[in-house]
């Protein structure tokens, strides 16, 4: 049956019983991509009827992550837990028509008849033992306090026939679902199936687009609502999302909560071009798309019927593309808070003064080197980070790339002061020349610094012999930004200094 509802409608409905993940993200965000592209609603529904588990920080997280990733909704958020009464009464209708009863049948009864069709080689389902109860008798079963719930009666062998967007036509029949199913426990609260299709036809949603993990659910809540006489929604069930080695999305894949992309420096518009293709692609090479560009091309006729690899390292090379791609100026300062929680780097807020008509008295954010109380400026952060926007992957990785810049020495084996076949002496030597040279110069210049250095490095032949050594005494690290921008930044003080650590360091056995 078609939904009589013309208006494009369509929800994202998580479970607030844990961090939010990729899953869900990917579901969320091709809802939205739906709803965007045909001009419809995005509606944020919170499937809160597992009371124990179910926790408000959770929501919380789902909304916060939502936010992130640029997916706004129109309506919403909407709690299945605040409900109760709307599910209750469209219970209690099903019963009062016969459509659904009370079943006071025991586990211990269950397991049995679930074994004698074991033993037939049938499939397993309830058989509707109770449904033909007489009504003295279940009056006087629920007087007597004897635990049931309640069941919807479905006819035998019901045909159920839908075209899924995705998957194309799907049957199922009445067996294929163990007969009469369970939709209310003994307190009359509603299980998921069942509150799931009353919200979707009262929120008038038009399109279910979900995981294929809840493919199993469909059947039972097109039977619900058609015993509730109500029209049943479009479905489209997306290919699961699996790891490099095809199997199951888990943690040892890179699949963590949203929260920790968010803390390990993953770009918000980086992550939803990535999970946007982990199913869908609108054809051609491109891999890079923004969000409006996924707006424009989506269709559920693009989303592929097997199921999605996740590819950290893609992901890391989406991101790395947004980095490069970013005006260094922004950059910066979504770095500052990663080199401040490790301790490189401090802020506060100063009042400076503007006139009147802007305000008068402002605050101004400066920083500081905690290891020097040294100010720098904001224009000199940005300097630093631009040595290592080319090669950046994540933004966390900006304290392991720039620390040495905000570190009063730094750390590092002697040996590494060695280019190949270059002994102690060799090598202190060339650090005397790179003090001679840097001492000597009037006026701090970089294209001089540069063009002197370079010349007094290749009078020796070879010269890895002395800018290797260069770039190791003022950066500690194996692989770093070239020598020439560290001097430049870290200015002739600095640089003299960590030379004259790095020439001792030969000196000590």
């Amino acid at each position: 049956m078609k939904n009589k509802f013309k208006k494009v409608r369509v929800r994202f409905a998580p479970s607030p019983t844990g961090l939010f993940h990729v899953g869900s993200a990917r579901t969320a965000l091709f809802n939205f991509l739906f709803a965007r592209k045909n001009r419809g609603e995005f509606i944020l529904r919170i499937e809160d009827t597992d009371r124990e588990r179910s926790k408000r920080e959770y929501e919380e997280d789902i909304m916060r992550s939502l936010d992130w990733m640029g997916v706004s909704w129109d309506e919403g958020p909407y709690r299945q837990s605040e409900r109760k009464e709307v599910y209750r009464k469209h219970l209690l209708r099903l019963i009062e028509e016969g459509k659904a009863y009370y079943c006071f049948c025991t586990k211990k009864q269950l397991e049995g008849a679930k074994e004698k069709q074991r033993k037939r080689k049938e499939p397993p389902r309830y058989e509707g033992k109770c449904f033909s109860l007489s009504n003295t008798k279940r009056e006087r079963l629920i007087k007597e306090g004897k635990e049931f719930v309640v069941r919807l009666r479905i006819p035998e062998d019901e045909n159920l026939e839908f075209n899924d967007r995705i998957k194309g036509k799907i049957k199922f029949n009445a067996k294929d679902i163990g007969g009469d199913f369970v939709i209310a426990k003994g307190d009359l609260s509603t299980l998921y199936n069942f509150v799931c299709a009353i919200d979707d036809h009262e929120m008038k949603i038009t399109h279910v687009i979900r995981g294929e993990d809840h493919l199993s659910n469909t059947p039972k809540q097109i039977l619900i609502q058609r015993a509730l006489k109500f029209n049943a929604p479009e479905f489209a069930h997306m290919a699961l999302t699996l790891g490099t080695d095809k199997s199951k999305l888990s943690k040892r894949h890179g699949a963590v909560s949203l929260g920790e992309y968010m803390e390990k420096g993953y770009l918000p518009e980086a992550f939803v071009n990535f999970i946007a293709l982990l199913g869908w692609h609108p054809g051609g090479e491109n891999e890079i798309y923004s969000l409006d560009e996924i707006i424009e091309k989506f269709s559920l006729d693009d989303c592929q019927k097997s199921g999605a690899i996740f590819d950290i390292r893609k992901l890391e090379y989406i991101n790395g593309y947004y980095i490069r791609k970013m005006k260094t100026e922004k950059l910066a300062n979504l770095c500052i808070p990663y080199l401040v929680s490790a301790g490189l780097l401090s802020t506060e807020f100063e009042e400076e003064q503007y006139p009147p008509a802007y305000g008068g008295v402002q605050p101004k954010l400066s920083y500081h080197i905690p290891a020097s109380q040294e100010k720098v400026t904001f224009d000199k952060i940005v300097e630093i980070i631009s040595l290592y926007q080319e090669r950046m992957k994540l933004l966390s990785e900006t304290k392991d790339l720039v620390d040495y810049f905000f570190l009063e020495e730094v750390d590092y084996e002697k040996n590494l002061l060695f280019w190949k076949g270059a002994g102690e002496e060799e090598t202190k030597k060339n650090l005397e020349k790179c003090i001679s040279v840097i001492s000597s110069f009037k006026k701090w210049d970089k294209s001089l610094i540069e063009k002197t250095l370079l010349k007094k490095a290749g009078e020796g032949g070879d010269r890895g012999k002395m800018l290797w050594p260069l770039r190791v005494a003022l950066s500690g690290k194996k692989a770093s930004a070239g020598p020439f921008d560290i001097i430049w930044v870290l200015g002739r003080e600095k640089t003299l200094k960590r030379l004259k650590t790095a020439i001792n360091k030969l000196k000590m056995d």
